[in-house]
């Protein structure tokens, strides 16, 4: 057995120590170890049948691990869950093509609702040819997304295009219009449709054999950390609902959480539970600050600075931070808290 020295071994962005004697074969397994350690949640191979589902990150603000879209393959094409903004459709071409499918292989995009960052290329895949799955509650706004894009504009101003890009309606003979317990079967796929307003009133998740594609009501969660940020923006945001659909969730069985805000999570026990006690932490932030009548601007900044402490209690280091900021930024859950205890809580 031939024994080394290893000061240090660099790979890409990846640096490891090793200050012992090592054996080759100890070496090779910690070198594959790092090189598939930062892709493991990549791909979903199902239990029970042959289906891999695939996590394509869209980099979003060319930031990898903030916004993802969810390939299907199946027998006459792929189906997406989620297909991003606007603003990153070369970048998904590109995820569709590495896995050996073009744009015009998408036969059905599922939406788990119609916010910019989930719904915003869904016009550009509709003319593609794709079908597009949506709450019927989010469908008008995808005919004719004018109210929508006014309400992201009073939120981004001139950043809008930037941030999103374009956002084009979908024509109404490729929309269709899913309600609450249906079943997608899309050849030998099929997806259960749940609705679970809380984030949004237009909220779906879709239930695919072991999977659950979470969309933001499972919260914002960064691949490979035990920390959990709940995106609460207005105008829509409930805190009574959110919690009757994760009583909803409850009656579901599924071994992994697909969040878009980003990647698979096989611990849904925790998962669910880091939601449940989000909410509350939330309700007790509001109940304690609310009463204080502070100002809009004194509001948002107290709210950032709690959810930072949050994140510093849970260990998060400033990189990962970085990457919450950018998936949900806890400025526009402010707003939408303001608006909920305005319209729900506040005595008159």
């Amino acid at each position: 057995m031939i024994n080394v020295i290893l000061t240090f071994i660099s790979l890409k962005s990846s640096r490891l120590y090793f200050p012992v004697s090592l054996n080759v074969e100890l070496i090779v397994y910690l070198l594959e170890l790092t090189l598939t350690k930062k892709d493991e949640y990549m791909d979903l191979r199902l239990k029970n049948n042959d289906h891999t589902i695939y996590t394509l990150d869209l980099n979003f603000r060319g930031i990898q691990g903030t916004i993802a879209a969810y390939l299907i393959p199946h027998k006459l094409g792929a189906v997406l869950v989620e297909c991003g903004p606007g603003s990153t459709i070369p970048t998904l071409v590109d995820g569709l093509n590495s896995k050996g499918y073009s744009v015009t292989d998408i036969t059905d995009v599922l939406l788990t609702h119609i916010h910019l960052d989930h719904a915003g290329a869904a016009g550009w895949l509709a003319k593609q040819g794709a079908n597009i799955h949506v709450h019927p509650v989010g469908a008008p706004h995808l005919r004719n997304p004018e109210k929508l894009l006014a309400s992201a504009e009073r939120i981004y101003g001139d950043a809008l295009d930037t941030l999103w890009g374009e956002f084009l309606p979908v024509p109404n003979d490729r929309l269709i219009v899913l309600q609450d317990g249906d079943v997608i079967e899309i050849n030998e796929l099929a997806f259960k449709v749940l609705n679970t307003p809380g984030h949004a009133n237009h909220h779906f998740v879709y239930l695919f054999e072991e999977a659950c594609f979470s969309g933001d009501i499972a919260g914002v969660r960064m691949s490979g950390i035990n920390h959990l940020r709940l995106p609460t923006p207005p105008p829509e945001f409930n805190l009574e609902s959110w919690r009757d659909s994760l009583e909803v969730l409850k009656g579901q069985e599924f071994s992994y959480i697909l969040a878009t805000h980003f990647g698979v999570f096989s611990d849904p026990e925790w998962h669910m539970a880091a939601v449940e006690n989000a909410l509350d932490e939330i309700e007790h932030w509001m109940e304690e600050n609310m009463p204080r009548g502070l100002s809009s601007e004194d509001f948002n900044s107290q709210y950032v600075d709690w959810e930072n402490e949050r994140a510093i209690a849970a260990g998060i280091n400033q990189n990962s931070m970085d990457l919450y900021d950018t998936s949900n930024p806890s400025w526009i859950s402010a707003a939408g808290l303001q608006r909920y205890w305005q319209k729900f809580r506040q005595e008159n």
